[in-house]
């Protein structure tokens, strides 16, 4: 859920007392996740002061939960997976994608993994059918991906046991048993493992390679009313998640972890980090689409003429 209390990062170098003095304040909402350390580093090195915004960061549970608050001017945008505004646009409540933030790879260690409690025996994507598996929104990139790596290994997909559990609540529920696997991002992946937890499956790997895992939103009413707005903040964020992907700078985006997680440094410094970047891959998000629709996550396609709004 949207916490309207969040904490509004800024540029270190700028004298309290002016902090404020001429920006305009934008409310973001984004998840309490590693991946976000693309943005939190950028508000603090000014990216966005640049562009004339204060940005305030306002936890959200998933991209779905923060399109009520973007419907209602609440925030102004969100990062989150695609499918609160894929199901936003089958109801035409007037969402739109403007930009990606951040991808999975194609190969290699991921940056979200289903992991298996150790004492529940699973080792493979066809044994999570008939198990209770967990994911932080249901009906979304996570149980959609989970069920076609399922079908794949010769599951049946249709007999997994989804529940809802945020991120940061998994690793107590994989350890008392309530769950027998959890579908988590970073920082988790790792924590569970050094803990000596199971990654069964890397979903997004198996299904979609290089799929985004989150994306940039807004409400159409702002695109249109305030273009000049959205143009200054996709412009931000793509300067942001162009210098996020330079190997030279992620120290500073380690450092952001700590200081937004509050993680021991060995977990901040090992975790795996995504691949950042602001152009949208329309033809991964509609296979997404498709294999939703195979599930009957959703009943039809969303009009990704009128969703997708690359800026």
């Amino acid at each position: 859920m949207i916490a309207l209390t969040g904490c509004t990062d800024s540029d270190a170098t700028t004298p309290s007392s002016d902090a404020s003095a001429g920006l305009r304040k934008v409310r973001v909402a984004a998840l309490p996740i590693s991946e976000t350390a693309a943005l939190w580093a950028g508000i603090k090195a000014g990216t966005f002061r640049k562009q004339g915004l204060e940005v305030e960061v306002l936890p959200a549970q998933g991209g779905a939960q923060a399109i009520p608050a973007l419907i209602n001017g609440d925030i102004d945008f969100a990062i989150g997976q695609p499918f609160g505004p894929f199901r936003a646009d089958l109801q035409n409540l007037g969402v739109v994608i403007v930009g990606n933030y951040a991808s999975s790879y194609a190969d290699g260690d991921d940056i979200n993994a289903v992991v298996a409690s150790a004492k529940s025996g699973i080792t493979r994507p066809a044994q999570l059918a008939g198990r209770k598996v967990s994911v932080n929104s249901l009906g979304a990139a996570g149980d959609v991906t989970i069920m076609a790596a399922v079908e794949k290994d010769g599951g049946d997909p249709a007999k997994v046991k989804f529940v809802e559990v945020a991120f940061p609540d998994a690793p107590a529920q994989l350890e008392a048993g309530n769950i027998d696997a959890a579908w988590v991002t970073e920082p988790f992946i790792t924590q569970l493992r050094e803990r000596g937890d199971k990654v069964v499956v890397a979903p997004y790997q198996a299904t979609i390679p290089g799929l985004a895992t989150l994306t940039t939103i807004t409400s159409s009413k702002l695109r249109d009313s305030d273009a000049a707005l959205v143009a200054k903040f996709s412009t931000a964020m793509k300067e942001t998640l162009t210098w996020a992907k330079d190997p030279a700078n992620e120290a500073s985006l380690r450092q952001a972890i700590k200081d937004n997680l509050k993680l021991p440094d060995a977990v901040a410094d090992s975790v795996r980090l995504p691949a950042f970047g602001w152009e949208l891959d329309r033809a991964g998000l509609e296979q997404l689409a498709t294999l939703a629709q195979k599930y009957g996550v959703l009943e039809r396609q969303p009009d990704f003429d009128r969703l997708i709004q690359q800026q």
